[in-house]
């Protein structure tokens, strides 16, 4: 009988996975008003422990970096000691799992800023939508451009978040440098128009990305840091140039610090029309040369022909794993998937969280 792929171990740097199914990092704007996570992040987490390896939703580093109401941070004692609750319910439950490091940048609204000030971008770009903040929907504002003399700042506070993360128990951590967020606005040139060490060229705009990196492996080492890119994502007014150029040499140089993983989100359909694969993800994923995660609405079966094709290493899974908690039993087994509550993905309490139904246990003959 062929061994199921998704079911083969797995080594991310330090971290060893007993199979190939992520959880990938999924927003659920659940935490407390300190931004504390509490008791039902740590049923939800720990229900979901049978996965290889899990991300935690993306996790803000600093006040600053906050873009949505009710979603977590990991830059106070609280935020902290909720965490180290989740991670050892986690554990204990047998699973592996990675905190999301998060700016949002520009994708904020002073209401959510300390002091009511202006959410901070490369350049002061503007766009359309809306902010989810504690009053509803809000519409974007046009962000203040960080200063020069900021940046160190910035870094730093991703440093101070990667301690807080390593005080708090988990496993390793994930730079979120992807989805339009504060890292990716900087390395696109339809967001960044600076004119100094942070602009202009691929190089340039890729150095916070990159020493952002560099600051976190210097509390985790390498062989505990994964990060997530997005280089055909187009929402949220991103756009570059060149992505191809970007994404490659960013990969290279990232593959060249010997990160635990990069975790990638690929066009939704990998199939489809070869048009909406703006960057082809095997460029970026030879140009790191480590251990590749993708995302991008895959199904078992989708992940089950990536992997026996070399084409991935491993597959994330989020609206599956959202509805199944137990969703690496019901993928080797083939048991049905339960239906996703779409209307209870964002806020509230257990409902649509933690109240997911594992399959039935099959009765001995």
């Amino acid at each position: 009988m062929t061994e199921d792929p998704l079911f083969q171990p797995i080594r991310y740097g330090a971290i060893e996975a007993a199979n190939r199914i992520v959880m990938a990092p999924l927003t659920r704007t659940r935490a407390n008003a300190d931004e504390a996570p509490h008791e039902l992040q740590q049923i939800y987490y720990a229900q979901r422990a049978s996965a290889g390896l899990i991300v935690s939703e993306a996790t803000h580093i600093s006040p600053q970096g906050k873009g949505y109401a009710n979603a977590p941070g990991i830059y106070s004692e609280r935020q902290v000691e909720g965490w180290r609750e989740v991670a050892d319910a986690v554990h204990a439950a047998g699973g592996r799992m990675m905190l999301q490091l998060w700016h949002v940048g520009r994708l904020s609204h002073p209401s959510l800023q300390p002091g009511g000030a202006l959410p901070v971008a490369p350049s002061a770009i503007g766009l359309e939508g809306h902010a989810h903040t504690y009053e509803g929907p809000q519409p974007f504002v046009v962000p203040r451009a960080l200063e020069l003399a900021e940046i160190p700042g910035i870094i730093e506070d991703y440093r101070r978040a990667a301690i807080n993360a390593k005080a708090a128990g988990f496993d390793g951590v994930e730079i979120h440098s992807a989805n339009a967020y504060l890292l990716d606005q900087f390395l696109r040139d339809g967001t960044n128009h600076r004119t100094d060490a942070y602009g202009g060229s691929i190089e340039n705009r890729a150095r916070l990305t990159l020493e952002v990196t560099d600051a976190v492996v210097g509390v985790w080492g390498a062989d505990r840091v994964g990060i997530r890119l997005s280089p055909s994502l187009t929402i949220n007014g991103m756009s570059d140039s060149n992505p191809a150029a970007v994404f490659g040499y960013v990969a290279q140089q990232l593959g060249k610090r010997g990160l635990a993983y990069l975790h990638c989100v690929e066009p939704s359909d990998p199939r489809g029309d070869p048009f909406q694969r703006i960057v082809d993800p095997q460029l970026v994923r030879k140009a790191f040369g480590g251990n590749y995660i993708a995302n991008g609405s895959y199904t078992g079966e989708r992940a089950r022909e990536a992997l026996t094709a070399g084409e991935i290493d491993a597959a994330s899974f989020g609206r599956l794993f959202i509805a199944n908690p137990d969703l690496p039993r019901r993928l080797a087994e083939g048991l049905p998937m339960n239906p996703l509550n779409a209307a209870r993905i964002y806020g509230g309490g257990a409902d649509g969280y933690t109240d997911y139904p594992f399959a039935a246990t099959a009765r001995a003959a």
